[in-house]
């Protein structure tokens, strides 16, 4: 090896070299900038074909006025109000399901008795489709916030139920065994073993369930009406202004996204050693 190939070989060996971190900033930079490209692509898109008369602007307004016309609807108070109906039924029913699904759950994974008992008649009533019941919620509260959260309370309940029940069962008889010969039992073995265990499947529930919340109560907005971003689609469409209800449809988007953002956020701060796992499997 001749002088100058020396010199290049310990030049490129004293380049610095890319440290986990900085490849997962990196990464996190190209799925972010993808993130925000691709809709504005496509609504840049749209934008064009309704102005230059490719695509009928009667049903399909550019987003351009879909927009001005949710702006408008901000200023007269109107889709602000129907905003914080919405998301005062999407939280006050993902709550109440989280609470009894979580507690149901853990009752089923640590009793195979009770596990025995009920799973199979909790696991019909899992496949009905719960706007099916809202007639019947309906005949009993009548037309309230009522029946929405307790739709939404029982479909979030579900899902909270199915994730940490088999989160619960699918711990390793080890770690119990483990816990047990050290007289850990009762209240400490949940708070210790069982808890701890079954959070990264619990929080995977958490994120599914608060979107089909906001799923079932938009859903119900419609056949409830009377307010609430549903009703604020459902009538625009019956009226036929369509701006109103895109941007009625763009707002429960955006709803959906800061729940799903949240709840995957706090998710991550909860459980960081799956964040921390997940990274070295993509070898960042």
């Amino acid at each position: 090896m001749n002088t100058a190939t020396a010199t290049t070989v310990t030049r490129r060996n004293r380049l610095p070299l890319e440290t986990r971190p900085q490849r997962l900033r990196r990464r996190r930079r190209l799925e972010a900038t993808l993130g925000i490209a691709v809709p504005v692509v496509l609504i840049g898109l749209w934008e064009v074909a309704a102005r230059l008369g490719w695509i009928n602007a009667q049903f399909f307004p550019a987003p351009s006025s879909s927009v001005i016309r949710g702006v408008e609807m901000i200023i007269e108070g109107r889709l602000l109000a129907d905003i914080g109906i919405t998301a005062y039924r999407v939280l006050v029913g993902y709550v109440l399901g989280t609470i009894i699904g979580f507690a149901a759950g853990v009752g089923m994974g640590m009793s195979p008795l009770l596990r025995k008992a009920l799973e199979p008649m909790l696991s019909a009533l899992y496949t009905v489709p719960k706007i099916a019941i809202l007639p019947i919620f309906l005949t009993i509260f009548g037309f309230s916030d009522a029946p929405i959260i307790a739709i939404v309370t029982v479909t979030v309940f579900f899902y909270i139920w199915i994730y940490t029940m088999e989160a619960v069962v699918a711990i390793p008889n080890g770690y119990l065994d483990a816990a047990k010969s050290f007289g850990v039992k009762g209240w400490a073995m949940f708070r210790h073993v069982v808890f701890p265990a079954s959070l990264p499947s619990v929080a995977v529930g958490l994120r599914v369930g608060v979107g089909v919340a906001l799923l079932i109560t938009i859903s119900s907005e419609f056949i409830v009406g009377g307010s609430g971003v549903g009703y604020l689609i459902f009538n625009a469409r019956a009226l036929f202004r369509l701006e109103e209800a895109y941007a009625g449809i763009v707002t429960a988007a955006l709803i959906g996204v800061i729940l799903q953002g949240t709840i995957t956020w706090l998710g991550h701060r909860v459980t960081p050693w799956v964040v921390s796992r997940e990274s070295r499997a993509a070898g960042l």
